[in-house]
C-alpha cells in the first residue's frame, strides 16, 4: 500500500507541487540550522525485453519514485529519503537528515566547505525524435525476433537479443535558489551469439558491438541490428577455426569498440578525486594518480588528449545539470592534455581539498534514495587533428594484432596494472590485416601503456562506446557513462594466450 501511495503522490505532482515540497524542505532545514540544503525529487520508468532462440524470454516494466534531502550542518552532511512525496513526509525527512548530520559530527575529521555555485532556474529535456516508451511493445519484440532470426539463419546455435530503456526525471531545488527540472532517456541494446563445434564440443561467442546511448528509439531505428546479428554469427563461426595466438610482445591496434573500456578503467576511474583522497578504498580501491602528480605526471604520449563532459550528444552521462545543480554546458574540461595529467573529476565541495576553486559537474546519484557522489562524466579520447585512417595505423606494423570489441577485463586496486580481452582478433603482418586469431588478452601498466601510443585515428574513425552500469560506492551505485574513442596504435604490448590446457 505504501508503494502504491508513493507512486500516486508522485504522479500527481506538477511543478507547483514540486516547488511547494522544496519550500517545505528548505524551510525546515534553515530553521534547524543548516547552512545549505537541497531536495531531489526523482521518477524512473524502465522497460526490458529479451528474446532467445525465437522466443520471448522476458518482458517487464517498472516505475519508481521518491525524494531525498541533503543538509550541511556545521560542515557535516546529513541525508535522508522517502518514496512518499508529501509535505508532511518532506518535513519529517528533512528533520531526520538534520539528526543524521548531528550524529555524524563526532566522526567528521574535517569540516566540509561548499564553493559558490551559480543559481539556475531551468528545465532541460534530452533531445530525441522517438520516445521508446511510446513505441508499442509488439514492435520492439518484433525487432528483437528479427535480430534473433538473422543470427540463427547465419549459423548461430544460440542467440540472445535484448533492449532496455530508462527514463530518468529529476527535480532539484537548493537553499541557494536553484530550481531545475530534467528528463533524459537511455537506450541499451544487448546481443550475444554462440556457435558450437559439435564434434569437439568447443564453442565461441560474439557479443554485439552496438553501444548504449543517451537517445530515443530513433537510435534503435537507425542501427542495422539484423545485419550486425548475422555478421556476429559468421564471425563467431570463424573464431572456432581461428589460429591460437602465440604469446609475445606485439604492436596493437585497438579498435574504438575495444579501447573505450580501456579508457574507462585506466583513465576514467584513476582520475576520480574521491578515489585519490582514499574515499573509495574499501570497495574498489584507490589510485596511483595522487594529488602530487597533478600537472606533472606524463600519463601518456603527446597524442593523448582526454576530455570530460556531460554535454556530448548521445552520451550516457549527458545531462543539463549534475546532481549538485552544476550546469554542464560550458563545463567541459581536459583530464589529460598532450599526455599530461591536468584535472581530476570532482563533485561539489571537493575542489578546495586540493587547492582548486570549483567543482566540474561530476555528481550523480542513481536513485531517489541515493546520496550524490562523484561519478564519471563522458570521458573521451580526442581524435587526431591530422588525417589518419585505420589502414594508416596498420601500415607501420610488422608484427601486431588488431582487436575489436570489449571482452573480459581486470585491473588492480590502484588502477595501475591491467589485462583486457576483446571480441575479435586479427593478425597484422607487414602492414596488412591478416587472418583471425583467438584466445587473446593484452596486459600492461597504465602509464607505460599510454606512453607507448604512437598513432591515433582522425574524427572519421570516432566511435562512442560506454556502459550503463558502472559500479562504485557503498552502498553500491551504478552510473551510465560514455567514452568516445578512435582506433589507436600501441607499441610492444604483452599478449597472452588465455586458453586453458587440459592435462591428460
Amino acid at each position: 500500500m505504501r508503494n502504491a501511495a508513493a507512486l500516486e503522490a508522485a504522479e500527481q505532482l506538477d511543478l507547483t507541487g514540486k516547488l511547494g515540497l522544496a519550500d517545505a524542505a528548505l524551510g525546515v532545514a534553515k530553521s534547524l540550522g543548516a547552512s545549505y540544503a537541497d531536495l531531489r525529487l526523482c521518477r524512473y520508468q524502465t522497460e526490458y525485453f529479451e528474446v532467445r532462440e525465437r522466443r520471448l524470454e522476458e518482458s517487464s516494466a517498472g516505475l519508481s519514485a521518491g525524494f531525498s534531502v541533503r543538509v550541511l550542518l556545521d560542515g557535516t552532511w546529513g541525508y535522508a529519503s522517502s518514496p512518499l512525496a508529501t509535505v508532511d513526509e518532506v518535513k519529517r525527512v528533512t528533520a531526520r537528515a538534520i539528526e543524521v548530520a548531528k550524529a555524524s559530527q563526532p566522526l567528521q575529521l574535517r569540516k566540509f566547505v561548499l564553493e559558490d555555485v551559480p543559481v539556475y532556474q531551468d528545465r532541460w529535456d534530452m533531445p530525441m525524435k522517438a520516445d521508446p516508451f511510446k513505441v508499442p511493445a509488439d514492435e520492439k519484440i518484433a525487432k528483437l525476433m528479427a535480430m534473433n532470426d538473422a543470427a540463427l539463419k547465419a549459423g548461430a546455435d544460440y542467440a540472445t537479443a535484448a533492449f532496455a530503456f530508462v527514463r530518468e526525471e529529476k527535480f532539484f531545488a537548493s537553499s541557494r535558489g536553484s530550481r531545475i527540472e530534467q528528463t533524459r532517456v537511455r537506450v541499451m541494446p544487448d546481443t550475444e551469439v554462440t556457435v558450437i563445434d559439435k564434434a569437439s564440443g568447443h564453442f565461441a561467442t560474439r557479443d554485439g558491438l552496438a553501444a548504449p546511448r543517451g537517445s530515443g528509439y530513433d537510435y534503435i531505428l537507425s542501427y542495422d541490428f539484423t545485419g550486425e546479428a548475422a555478421k556476429a554469427a559468421e564471425q563467431a563461426r570463424e573464431k572456432l577455426k581461428a589460429k591460437p595466438v602465440e604469446p609475445d610482445d606485439y604492436d596493437l591496434v585497438l579498435d574504438p569498440t575495444n579501447l573505450w573500456l580501456t579508457i574507462h578503467e585506466s583513465v576514467g576511474h584513476p582520475t576520480e578525486l574521491d578515489r585519490a583522497l582514499g574515499w573509495e578504498a574499501n570497495f574498489a580501491g584507490t589510485t596511483f594518480v595522487t594529488p602530487d602528480k597533478l600537472g606533472k605526471l606524463k600519463y601518456g604520449s603527446s597524442l593523448m588528449n582526454i576530455i570530460a563532459d556531460r554535454s556530448q550528444e548521445g552520451g550516457l552521462a549527458t545531462v543539463g545539470y549534475d546532481d549538485d545543480g552544476v550546469r554542464t554546458s560550458g563545463a567541459e574540461f581536459p583530464i589529460i592534455k598532450d599526455g599530461i595529467f591536468v584535472n581530476y573529476q570532482m563533485a561539489i565541495g571537493q575542489a578546495q581539498l586540493i587547492g582548486q576553486k570549483s567543482s566540474n559537474g561530476c555528481a550523480f546519484a542513481d536513485s531517489w534514495s541515493a546520496f550524490p557522489i562523484q561519478r564519471m562524466p563522458n570521458v573521451s579520447l580526442v581524435p587526431n587533428p591530422k588525417a589518419c585512417s585505420l589502414d594508416d595505423l596498420f601500415a607501420d606494423v610488422k608484427h601486431g594484432i588488431y582487436i575489436v570489441g570489449n571482452g573480459s577485463w581486470s585491473i588492480d586496486q590502484q588502477r595501475h596494472n591491467f589485462q583486457f580481452g576483446g571480441q575479435l582478433f586479427y593478425e597484422i603482418r607487414n602492414g596488412k590485416l591478416g587472418g583471425m586469431l583467438r584466445d587473446v588478452a593484452y596486459q600492461g601498466s597504465t602509464v607505460e601503456f599510454w606512453n607507448s601510443m604512437d598513432g591515433i585515428g582522425d574524427a572519421s574513425t570516432y566511435f562512442l562506446g560506454g556502459a550503463p552500469n558502472c559500479g562504485k560506492g557503498q552502498p553500491e551505485q551504478t552510473a551510465p557513462v560514455s567514452h568516445g574513442a578512435v582506433p589507436a596504435r600501441f607499441r610492444q604490448v604483452t599478449v597472452l594466450n588465455t586458453a586453458r590446457k587440459v592435462l591428460t
